[in-house]
């Protein structure tokens, strides 16, 4: 059995479930049959909802299981918002890539030329971190999303309304532990980088990343149903509602939840969809031009493996049936989402649950998961 810890919008999650799945048979049922099935199967292992999509070309099927509000009992609609965590981190890299092909910074620009005395404690230096580090989390900053003092009252969903000025993340990251990676020599996850990332973002353009984000990339691809809160913990319009379960022995809406101890690194809220049509234009060059395209899929290692690799806010990752995808994942109290996509954008695979209670390698999240996978290989 998997061992549990604690976790924060980890990429963790990701290699967890693919560790578990197998190739796809050529009898093997439809992607939309096998995505299908590991929804039932995360709600008999305790989910209270899953959704998911699968698209192959202009084709796109849906599947759910579930309910999407325990109060009410209605199924969990597949067209639903919910909250993508850490696949935020994708539109936040996005938005530096194009202010480097606008000639208004560079990735190998060095945080303190944008961000002077932000990494500056402990032995961390920030000019000797490039933003290309950040993007990739080969910085050597260490994560202050595990932090006791942020984990536990973020888990408990004790106060969804407290602020969380991204500098004071910063710096509890920095106290945390004393320097000891050099940076660019090794992958290390951590939202750090991606606040950072956020403050680089309003340091060059004066406005929020939320902004930035609305105006160049919601906007531009008519995302309608993505939207990134700076502030306000609640959702609107059709949403699923988020629970956590086993850290407090009962079911806990915490669909009002804190939007601001991840902001950059975690904020935002879209639907299948919407995550669907952001990584196929992601990936197919439409909101980078060729050299920043380049940049964003140019990978690092996260393991000895071979089999994963970390670009600029997306992921690269070998299938056992031995495909490659490119795709993240997201987690925050409530919710679990991830997605798969092939490198042209023709073949997408999307699924979120809406239960998360902090803690990785869960039989549900290991089961859809795997389905995940096996789906995307079946296409």
């Amino acid at each position: 059995m998997k061992s549990l810890r604690l976790t924060a919008a980890g990429a963790t999650l990701l290699l967890a479930a693919l560790a578990g799945t197998t190739p796809a048979s050529a009898d093997a049922p439809t992607a939309a049959g096998i995505l299908q099935t590991g929804a039932q199967q995360g709600v008999a292992d305790g989910y209270p909802g899953v959704v998911g999509l699968v698209r192959q070309g202009d084709t796109t099927q849906y599947v759910h299981a579930g309910t999407g509000n325990l109060a009410s009992g209605a199924p969990a609609d597949p067209q639903a918002q919910f909250r993508i965590g850490s696949n935020t981190k994708a539109f936040t890299s996005t938005v530096l890539l194009q202010l480097e092909a606008e000639h208004k910074l560079s990735l190998d620009d060095t945080v303190a030329r944008w961000l002077p005395g932000a990494v500056n404690a402990n032995g961390y230096d920030g000019s000797k971190i490039t933003i290309r580090e950040l993007l990739n989390h080969t910085s050597g900053l260490p994560d202050y999303a595990g932090l006791p003092q942020y984990s536990g009252p973020y888990v408990l969903d004790l106060n969804a309304n407290q602020a969380y000025p991204p500098q004071s993340l910063v710096d509890a990251a920095l106290a945390s532990a004393p320097a000891s990676v050099t940076p660019g020599t090794s992958w290390s996850y951590a939202n750090t980088n991606y606040v950072l990332a956020g403050m680089v973002i309003t340091a060059v353009t004066g406005n929020s990343p939320a902004t930035e984000i609305e105006n160049r990339i919601i906007k531009p691809l008519g995302l309608t149903h993505t939207s990134f809160p700076t502030s306000d913990p609640n959702l609107y319009g059709n949403y699923l509602h988020g629970y956590v379960h086993p850290v407090t022995f009962y079911t806990n809406d915490v669909t009002v939840s804190n939007v601001q101890l991840y902001n950059a690194a975690g904020a935002m809220v879209s639907t299948l969809d919407d995550l669907a049509a952001f990584g196929r234009a992601l990936l197919t060059g439409q909101l980078l031009p060729p050299a920043q395209e380049a940049e964003l899929k140019t990978t690092v290692p996260m393991n000895n493996t071979g089999n994963a690799y970390y670009g600029l806010g997306i992921m690269r990752e070998k299938l056992p049936c031995g495909q490659w995808v490119w795709g993240h994942n997201g987690a925050v109290i409530g919710y679990v989402s991830a997605w798969f996509s092939s490198e042209d954008g023709t073949k997408e695979v999307v699924e979120a649950n809406n239960e998360f209670h902090m803690l990785t390698g869960t039989t549900g999240q290991n089961d859809t998961g795997t389905a995940l996978a096996n789906a995307y290989c079946a296409l």
